[in-house]
């Protein structure tokens, strides 16, 4: 998102025409993560990694050095349909760890991964005003490069544990969803957890240009860093729902997020209130996600990728969904609308929270 004022530079197009960057980046990742990512459990999933890591090398590369925009459209939309890495390992992850300490082990990888999501604006923005959008992405394809290296020498072979046709392999997704109840709260808790962060920083930008503040896009920036401290909270919570109740730690998490709106809706004009409601907003955020994750990568031990794919679609469906209502909260009733908008998701949640346990069903 940084780079984007300078592309439209140096390609001389329009903002619309810009816009189709992130959206097919989006597009490709949505269309990744329905049809991709489930062949984690149907083939060896080492090659698949590597084999998405080098081509995300390629579209960088081709990124660095377009010639024209249309190549900048192609790339970005094959770009995301190649970012499947994350979500390939963390299954993986969480197959190759002993049960007991599987918590510890996937908070451990969001916590990395979250801190690449977080710091990558921050680096980004930097490489970029020094030495223009290019170098960023022949510096991200170069890394890409070596990490296909770090990964064929690191990663262990997996054996598939699904054996029949693609199709069939897609129908299960579905299955799973239908028969595993445990699976839809923690897709309802998760999609509206994010769905309230979105919320937030889709707004954001927003009231920093409002005369309260006067600040711009650099502010919304040093914010994302506060989440990077957040982000060092997550094994810590793995560590908690190893030992302890996973669904209950989910509760608390999304308390702590009702919490972080509440002091957002009382910070309209104070910067040091904002960032604490940050910091409280992105540990409810972050930790909820990883207690959701040791809950439904465990109930199917051969399955932990169709897993992923149905809990992380209904993710990034709330998160799509707070974004759409965020503008048009901020829209219609401004700051104080846009917090309330993100407590009325997360008390769903909670409303589910507080009904009987669903309990685990066998695929």
């Amino acid at each position: 998102q940084p780079l984007l004022d300078q592309m439209k530079a140096t390609f001389g197009v329009s903002y619309e025409a810009l816009g189709w960057v992130p959206t097919l980046t989006q597009v490709g990742y949505a269309v990744g993560m329905l049809f991709l990512v489930p062949l984690g459990d149907m083939l060896e999933r080492k090659r698949l990694v590597i084999g998405f890591t080098f081509l995300s090398a390629i579209c960088m590369a081709i990124l660095a050095l377009a010639p024209a925009f249309e190549f900048v459209i192609g790339a970005s939309l094959v770009l995301g349909l190649s970012t499947m890495t994350p979500q390939l390992l963390i299954p993986f992850a969480a197959q190759l760890a002993q049960p007991s300490a599987r918590g510890k082990v996937i908070g451990t990888m969001m916590s990395g991964l979250l801190l690449g999501i977080l710091l990558a604006r921050t680096v980004s923005g930097f490489i970029g005003a020094a030495y223009g959008w290019r170098a960023m992405f022949g510096c991200a394809s170069v890394f890409l490069f070596v990490l296909v290296f770090v990964l064929a020498a690191a990663l262990p072979k997996s054996t598939p544990t699904y054996s029949g046709r693609y199709s069939d392999l897609l129908k299960s997704v579905v299955n799973l969803f239908r028969t595993q109840p445990v699976l839809r709260e923690a897709s309802l808790f998760g999609a509206m957890l994010f769905g309230s962060f979105s919320v937030f920083w889709s707004t954001l930008i927003h009231l920093m240009e409002t005369p309260a503040f006067n600040l711009g896009a650099r502010s919304v920036g040093l914010y994302g860093l506060l989440g990077a401290a957040a982000a060092g909270v997550t094994p810590l919570i793995g560590s908690y729902v190893d030992k302890q109740d996973a669904r209950k730690a989910t509760g608390l998490m999304i308390a702590v997020t009702i919490f972080s709106f509440v002091v957002f809706g009382l910070s309209v004009t104070s910067l040091v209130g904002i960032a604490v409601g940050v910091l409280l907003m992105d540990i409810g955020v972050q930790s909820g996600h990883v207690s959701n994750q040791s809950r439904i990568l465990g109930l199917v031990p051969n399955a932990q990728s169709r897993l992923q794919t149905a809990y992380m679609f209904f993710y990034f469906a709330g998160g799509a969904a707070g974004s759409f209502l965020g503008n048009w909260a901020w829209g219609k009733y401004g700051w104080l609308g846009v917090c309330a908008t993100a407590i009325v998701m997360l008390v769903i949640s909670l409303i589910r929270f507080l009904m009987p346990r669903p309990q685990a069903a066998t695929a």
